[in-house]
């Protein structure tokens, strides 16, 4: 027998939604399920039916609600989970969404002219043991083609990262309980940005890596200034493997100076500049050296550790991406318009979320019930689909993470180390389609249970 019966994931996630109709909530609840259970499918091959299908397409072609308006309840879901945090990173990239060669109305170019495609910049939240909390805010645009004189019309793109530490520091004034971290890669170094910061009193912290060598009112060079301070000491941490890179032991040694910026407005701001040089790096590999920028001191050995650390955590977006682009495969989406494209990437940032934070808990929290984050009927179906006793209890979320990424083709031999997240969503998807069955299984009328 099934365990029990509880309300599923995607309706907890989207309690609060509130699209205008009731049937509208449902569908959307609904489509995220479909769309979890089978992510690399097309919207066809991951409904259940061609009336299914065509209720997706009418779903997505609604123009009542917006793409904002379906990810509004899991923006307020995160906010819940952030407050319990006592400090969470709010983390925020850009990556582009190409389709070209799709027909679809709104696109504009990419990084070169002629690529078709999209904009994608969310804020992730996650905790500095990088623990995926959700997604707090996004903006989702399309570029404008160069004009004559090759100049690009519109906004300037720039402004969303000031505008995203805004949107942070408001969050801040919501979660007083919880310190709030902005955190971005080097096209945030924008003293736009810092100065919005400090005008506001500094709401919420910031942490972004440096790109700029910006001159000091004492003549002198940030960098320079920073490497003739007497360093603060040194980190060691492991780099994972990534594409073409085996994973290695980073060594690095760390110098922190407050420094007083020109504001470009006659005045001055206050930051702190740590620096992470890599020492001993192996041959013909080049070193890791990272420059950040924060509001925060960092006077000793552990404050800057810990700003290495929340910056590190940074990675957690770009996994967010590989889930959305490679797992959930949205550059395949052929849905005619950006509009219905946008709503569509509400619902898959969601299921994202979800993938990216089963694979981290699996991990960090392996003693974790696997109740409290699978339904039953998942984590059962993983003992059924590896011929294994299905426990009376809820076992633990790491036993049930790597029977499911075995099914994704997950050896988990002795050297393997923990699961990766694409043997985790190869094997949700076979989890997902069991436990559907099952749970069809026993809606049916006068149909036992059938384990």
């Amino acid at each position: 027998m099934f365990i029990g019966d509880r309300m599923g994931w995607a309706e907890e996630e989207f309690r609060g939604i509130d699209l205008g109709d009731a049937r509208r909530d449902r569908r959307a609840v609904q489509l995220v399920e479909r769309l979890a259970e089978r992510p690399t499918a097309s919207l066809p091959g991951a409904c259940n039916g061609w009336a299914e299908t065509q209720a997706a397409y009418r779903f997505l072609s609604q123009e009542t609600f917006d793409w904002m308006d379906i990810l509004e309840p899991h923006r307020q879901c995160t906010r819940e989970r952030m407050a319990t945090q006592p400090v969470v990173l709010c983390v925020q990239d850009t990556t582009e969404l190409n389709f070209n060669g799709q027909a679809i109305e709104g696109l504009g170019p990419l990084s070169f002219e002629a690529q078709r495609g999209m904009y994608l910049h969310p804020t992730y939240a996650i905790t500095p043991e990088r623990e995926p909390l959700g997604v707090v805010d996004a903006w989702m645009w399309a570029r404008e083609p160069k004009g004559p004189d090759g100049t690009r019309p519109g906004i300037k793109e720039s402004i969303r990262w000031g505008e995203g530490y805004a949107r942070v520091a408001d969050l801040a004034a919501e979660l007083p309980q919880t310190r709030l971290v902005y955190v971005a890669d080097r096209e945030s170094d924008l003293l736009d940005l810092m100065v919005r910061a400090r005008d506001l009193g500094n709401p919420a912290d910031w942490l972004l890596r440096a790109k700029h060598n910006r001159a000091l009112p004492e003549g002198d060079r940030l960098w320079d200034r920073v490497l003739a301070s007497e360093p603060l000491g040194e980190i060691r941490f492991v780099l994972p493997a990534g594409r073409g890179r085996a994973a290695r032991e980073v060594h690095q040694q760390l110098d922190a100076q407050r420094v007083t910026l020109p504001d470009g407005r006659r005045g001055t701001l206050e930051a702190t500049c740590v620096i992470a040089r890599e020492v001993d790096a192996p041959a013909g590999v080049k070193p890791i050296e990272w420059r950040l920028l924060t509001n925060r001191e960092a006077t000793t050995l552990e404050a800057a550790v810990a700003l290495i650390e929340w910056y590190r955590a940074r990675w957690e977006i770009e996994r967010l991406f590989l889930v959305l682009k490679e797992g959930c495969r949205v550059e395949a989406l052929q849905l005619g318009t950006m509009a219905r494209l946008e709503r569509a990437l509400a619902l898959f940032l969601v299921v994202s979320w979800r993938i990216a934070r089963l694979m981290r808990l699996g991990r960090t929290v392996p003693d974790l019930d696997a109740g409290l984050l699978l339904e039953t009927e998942e984590w059962q179906a993983a003992y059924i689909l590896a011929k294994k006793p299905i426990p009376k209890d809820p076992p633990r979320l790491n036993d049930v993470m790597r029977l499911i990424a075995r099914l994704g083709g997950f050896l988990g031999r002795k050297g393997d180390g923990e699961p990766g997240l694409k043997t985790i969503w190869l094997g949700m998807q076979r989890i997902m389609d069991f436990a559907a069955g099952v749970k069809y299984a026993r809606e049916m009328p006068d149909t036992e249970s059938c384990v």
